[in-house]
């Protein structure tokens, strides 16, 4: 099997490195053609993935489009708001019998459609998954044990991309619950964010604890409005994630959070990021939807109001904590 990775962040680098070291014939496309010149030459991502060796073997780099979507399968490692416009170029050019898995975390901000939607509308033949979970690239780059989960509909091909995908450092969970598994992963974003003011503003585990609890009942709600699997809240790609994300070095959200609740500006972070908060675009979307279905979600009800600058640090915190009181419950 011939597989693709269309977007060289740290994430796409990662997963390329995974496939390639385990033997399958890889493609990672480059957007930019100096970084792909680098990434021949020294083998390194050093921009987003520094440190980690990319295999000479079976892996190989290019900034033709055309290469990299003839694959079998095609991990599309790209930010859910560049979803739209990449997918307009593979369209034309995909088999009918292709196979897609998104490793993107976000909701379409226009159709407010989960990134596997948006890929069955450009390619309503093919198969679509979403692989997801605790699986930071810094990590899965240096072979640390990492388990996620790959959701689907089609779950004999997903069995076989299952065992494909798998290595004794990377276990790979099955799940036919598709929206779910993309719903935990972008909603997650908007919690650590949280967590990460929270961190900022020197609160300790207590208040970080109580976020991501508390955090985990308003994805289980939104889950819950849009036909979400109960069992995947308190899976890989719910809980697991979740925690990872609230609490981990590795974590853009926490981190532009983190900064946010240190007094720095959302201007000034982002000016200076190179890679993708998602948590950013997320918040905006999910808040949408939340009020239109009338969804309690004052955490993110929060963060909304932080982003657009409504609210400085300190109110995010009053506003959750001096809530009217009431049953612990999802």
């Amino acid at each position: 099997m011939k597989f693709s990775v269309i977007g060289a962040g740290g994430w796409g680098t990662a997963m390329a490195r995974l496939l390639a070291s385990n033997g399958h014939e890889t493609v990672l496309w480059v957007r930019d053609p100096r970084q792909a010149e680098a990434l021949q030459i020294t083998r390194e991502n050093a921009k987003y993935l520094p440190g980690v060796k990319l295999p000479l073997a079976h892996l190989e780099i290019t900034t033709d489009f055309a290469v990299a979507v003839s694959a079998d399968t095609t991990f599309l490692a790209v930010p859910s708001f560049a979803m739209d416009s990449v997918l307009r170029r593979v369209a034309p050019l995909a088999s009918s019998e292709a196979v897609f898995i998104s490793l993107a975390k976000g909701i379409d901000r226009e159709s407010h459609g989960t990134m596997s939607e948006l890929i069955e509308h450009h390619l309503p033949t093919a198969t679509v998954y979403a692989l997801s979970g605790p699986s930071h690239a810094e990590e899965v780059g240096r072979d640390n044990p990492t388990a996620v989960v790959l959701a689907g509909h089609d779950l004999v091909r997903g069995e076989a991309l299952q065992h494909t995908l798998a290595t004794d450092r990377f276990r790979v969970y099955l799940s036919d619950d598709l929206r779910g598994v993309e719903l935990c992963a972008t909603v997650k974003n908007i919690i650590a964010l949280a967590a990460g003011v929270s961190d900022g503003l020197g609160y300790g585990d207590n208040s970080r604890s109580a976020l991501v609890t508390r955090g985990l009942a308003e994805l289980v709600r939104f889950g819950r409005a849009f036909g979400a699997q109960d069992k995947t809240f308190f899976g890989l790609s719910g809980l697991g994630d979740l925690v990872a994300t609230c609490t981990s070095e590795h974590s853009r959200n926490r981190r532009v959070g983190y900064r946010i609740g240190r007094g720095e500006s959302l201007h000034d972070i982002l000016s200076g990021m190179d890679m993708v908060a998602e948590g950013i675009y997320a918040t905006q979307v999910v808040h949408e939807m939340a009020r239109d279905q009338k969804i309690d979600m004052p955490i993110t009800e929060a963060v909304h109001r932080l982003l657009a600058g409504h609210a400085a640090p300190l109110e995010l915190v009053d506003q959750i904590m001096t809530r009217a009181p009431k049953r612990e419950g999802f």
